[in-house]
């Protein structure tokens, strides 16, 4: 009875949590109107983030490109950095927030990589200089990265204040200069737009050689 008794309590919150969460529906885009993919929106509570179990994410090496080109994940997540071309490859990074180096493999590296803590990763391949991706680690749970259309819609936010912020890696403003403020109610869905002020992109496309001559 008492086992009953505390499913039925579990079961109450859970759908209780669904009931009063509300959502955010967001627009990136540019200074010409044009929608902004590969931005990340993040929304963080007055009461700071939640620590959401989320597992192990991938960033593989496909046609000596990383995949995805932006990753967000909460502080406290591993990445593992499979390498699905049949050549080598060398990941690393500078940056502040994780430093580390992958040595030349093929397949799977041996172990995943950690991200603990807050700030925004630049990721690179020693062999392929062309080769570029990014990571935002965040200290909430509530994020997403836009994809063509430049639209994310964040879910399951309980009700209260927020500030959303919008990165992207050739966002020439800090994130917190654009932030944006809003408090959600039971159930409520709030519409925000970002309008983005970007370097231009020098990216090469495609990996040298895919199609044509250069690099090998």
């Amino acid at each position: 009875m008492r086992a009953f008794t505390l499913l039925l309590f579990l079961l109450s919150a859970v759908l209780s949590e669904g009931l009063f969460a509300g959502s955010l529906q967001v627009t990136v885009k540019d200074r010409k109107g044009e929608p902004v993919a590969n931005a990340v929106v993040s929304a963080e509570g007055a009461g700071g983030g939640t620590t959401h179990a989320r597992g192990e994410v991938i960033i593989d090496q496909r046609n000596k490109q990383f995949i995805p080109y932006v990753t967000a994940v909460q502080a406290g997540t591993s990445i593992l950095f499979p390498n699905s071309d049949k050549i080598r490859h060398h990941v690393y990074s500078l940056s502040p927030v994780k430093t580390f180096e992958l040595p030349l493999y093929s397949g799977i590296p041996a172990a995943p990589v950690l991200f603990d803590q807050p700030g925004f990763v630049t990721l690179g391949c020693n062999i392929h200089d062309w080769m570029i991706a990014h990571v935002a680690v965040l200290e909430t749970p509530y994020f997403q990265v836009t994809g063509p259309d430049g639209q994310v819609t964040l879910k399951g936010l309980p009700p209260g204040k927020y500030r959303v912020q919008i990165w992207q890696p050739l966002l020439k403003a800090k994130p917190e200069q654009l932030a944006q403020s809003v408090e959600l109610t039971a159930g409520s869905t709030r519409a925000l737009t970002f309008t983005l002020d970007l370097k231009p992109d020098f990216r090469v496309s495609r990996a040298p050689g895919l199609s044509t001559g250069g690099y090998p």
